[in-house]
Parts: structure tokens; C-alpha cells; sequence
């Protein structure tokens, strides 16, 4: 696995944020879209539909985002011939500690590969562009497709795991469960994130690690269910179903105890200071115990 002990938050300057840039134009010729900065009111209503058609409620009103906007938030969208096909909002969040927290972002159904990550690499040029070197978000820590996007492709780490951080939803894609989340951080000068940027993903094997001993805390069991191991030694690995999304639609007791085992295992070894270190595709979470 990549070692991750680089990943220190440095100082941007001009050639980083050139660099940046540059690889933010090239995940957006990759993805065949245009991603900009929005702030007119007839775009900013064309993202607030286009995130109602995702999660078939409205989570951020076009007044919202034009109020966002004009106080200098990030609100910007990918488009291919003029039609909007993904966005994305964030905020600054305390003075103190100068950081964009990204809320929400959005690719709409079948609008091909490439456009999230188009979408993060221009947030990212942005914010270091004012200065910023850091950006956080959430996400549903069962998504194994998100886990790997936000840990892999774009080489963010987990700050903490947040139990039922926004309450019912009770939208298409979150249901009428709790809404854990983990809680990460990306950021954005340090090697590990330029070289994702770069196209190198950051890498685990978690098939070397259980070769090597590794704990498995959390596995799949023959029908699909979560199933607790030991926790010991230095490395953990946590596993995550296949697709939850399907399995909460069509079986959404075993959907609900795959959140209580999560919460239980990743949560508790969070809240004991152990670390997510990386996210194998094949559906593992990999835990260091030992302190940095």
C-alpha cells in the first residue's frame, strides 16, 4: 500500500496551483465536459434541478446557492454541449481554520466516467487559487464506489466517523435510516494528493495484508450480512457489501445491520485513534493502529 506519511498539509504556492489547474483541464477534456464557476440565476436553478433529479428531493434551493454564490462559495457545474451534467457546492467554514467544506455533488445518471473526478480537480484548482489548502466533506461510508473515489482517486483520509450526522433524509438515495458518515479531509499540496490529480491513484491490497496478518474486524458472509472478527494487531481490515443501495431497497433489515456493524467496528476503532490509511476497490477499509 502507498505509504501515506507525506501526506502533511504545505503551503500552496504558484507552481502548485498551476499544476493543479492544469490537471483539472485535463480530467475535463478526459471527461468530454466544460466545468466552470456558476453564478447566474438560470444556472444556479439548472443545478438545483439537476440535484432534485439525483436524489428526487431538493437539497439545496437555487436562492441558496445564488446567496452562496454571491458571498464567494463554490458553486460550479460540467457541461457537454450546453446541457449541465454534474455539479458541485461547498462553503467556507470557521475563519479560524480557512477550509472549504464541500456539501454536495452531483453526476446525473448515465452521463459517463470522469465527471466527478473533472469536477473535484476543478474545485480543487479553485480553492488553492484563493489560498486554501485544504477541503472537507461526508459521505456514506457503505458506498464502496464513493469510498474508493474519495480515499483512491482523489487521495483524501477520514477524520472521523459522524453517526447519524443529518438525521432522516428520506430521499430516493439515503432512505428512512440513519445517515452516518465519515467525515475527510483532502489535502490538497501534499504529494500523495498531486500525484492522484496526476492520475495515480493511492493503492491498497488487502489481499497482501490478510497474507501478512492482518485482522479482518468486518467481512461479507455467505448471504451477504456483515460478520465481526478481531480487531487485534496493527493493521484492521473493514469490509463493506457490494452495492448497499441495492441491498437497502431490497432487503433493508440486512441493509440496517450492515449501518449498526459499521458504526460498531469503523466508528469504534476511529473513536480509539486508530486510522483509515486507504480503501482497496475490492471493498476493504484499511485500519493502522499504530500512532503516526
Amino acid at each position: 500500500m502507498t505509504n501515506r506519511a507525506t501526506n502533511a498539509e504545505t503551503p500552496a504556492d504558484g507552481a502548485v496551483c498551476a499544476e493543479a489547474v492544469a490537471a483539472a483541464h485535463a480530467a475535463a477534456a478526459a471527461a468530454g465536459v466544460d466545468v466552470r464557476e456558476l453564478a447566474e440565476v438560470a444556472d444556479l436553478a439548472a443545478v438545483s434541478d439537476l440535484f432534485e433529479s439525483i436524489w428526487r428531493a431538493r437539497p439545496v434551493s437555487t436562492e441558496l446557492l445564488r446567496a452562496m454564490s454571491s458571498a464567494g462559495n463554490y458553486v460550479a457545474g460540467a457541461f457537454a454541449n450546453g446541457v449541465l451534467l454534474g455539479a458541485c457546492f461547498g462553503f467556507f467554514g470557521s475563519p479560524g481554520k480557512p477550509a472549504l467544506h464541500s456539501h454536495i455533488a452531483g453526476v446525473t445518471a448515465g452521463a459517463g466516467r470522469g465527471i466527478g473526478y473533472a469536477l473535484k480537480l476543478h474545485q480543487r484548482g479553485w480553492a488553492l487559487d484563493r489560498g486554501i489548502s485544504r477541503i472537507t466533506w461526508t459521505f456514506d461510508p457503505l458506498v464502496r464506489r464513493n469510498a474508493y473515489f474519495n480515499l483512491g482517486k482523489l487521495g483524501a483520509l477520514p477524520l472521523a466517523y459522524l453517526p447519524n450526522f443529518y438525521g432522516p433524509m428520506g430521499d430516493e438515495l439515503n432512505g428512512s435510516g440513519d445517515t452516518d458518515r465519515l467525515l475527510v479531509g483532502w489535502d490538497l499540496t501534499c504529494p500523495a494528493v498531486r500525484a492522484a490529480a496526476s492520475g495515480t491513484p493511492v493503492t491498497a491490497d488487502a489481499a497482501a495484508l490478510r497474507n501478512r496478518g492482518a485482522a479482518r474486524a468486518l467481512s461479507v458472509d455467505s448471504l451477504g450480512g456483515p460478520v465481526a472478527g478481531p480487531a487485534d494487531g496493527p493493521t484492521v481490515l473493514v469490509a463493506v457489501p457490494p452495492d448497499i443501495e441495492h441491498l437497502r431497497r431490497t432487503d433493508p433489515g440486512r441493509g440496517d445491520a450492515w449501518r449498526a456493524a459499521l458504526r460498531e467496528v469503523l466508528g469504534g476503532l476511529l473513536a480509539d485513534g486508530a486510522r483509515v490509511t486507504g480503501f482497496d476497490r475490492a471493498g476493504w477499509y484499511v485500519i493502522s493502529k499504530e500512532q503516526s
